[in-house]
């Protein structure tokens, strides 16, 4: 027996959601852009330029980790974090299978409202 998502619901909506969370935070959205340049970089060097102090980026570094968005790496005395695209990729693709669902659902609106009506006679 398979299990289908819900009418109207694309499948993975649930398994996205932490991701969704934890992109929805500016500071964090930042953060996946400076390591989406790809070079694997400290706290140090993610806290530099910014008003936050080491332990703020950390706090948000976490919750990015704990979404699978990046990946933590000791070398010596430094963690270095790198981000991790394949989350990011199917949440991606969640977003184009709801965008989908969208414009199916517009194209039959808008059919139903430009469909001739009846004649009564």
């Amino acid at each position: 027996m398979s299990i289908r998502p819900k009418r109207g619901h694309p499948p993975g909506g649930g398994v996205q959601a932490p991701i969704f969370a934890a992109l929805g935070d500016a500071t964090r959205m930042r953060l996946v852009g400076r390591l989406g340049l790809g070079e694997a970089l400290s706290i140090s060097e993610l806290s530099e330029d910014s008003r936050l102090t080491r332990q703020a980026v950390t706090k948000h570094l976490h919750v990015l980790e704990a979404a699978h968005l990046v990946q933590g790496t000791r070398r010596g005395r430094q963690v270095l974090f790198t981000l991790t695209p394949q989350p990011i990729e199917e949440a991606m693709k969640y977003l184009e299978l709801v965008s989908a669902q969208w414009d199916e659902a517009l194209a039959r609106l808008k059919s139903f409202v430009e469909t001739d009506p009846p004649v009564q006679g």
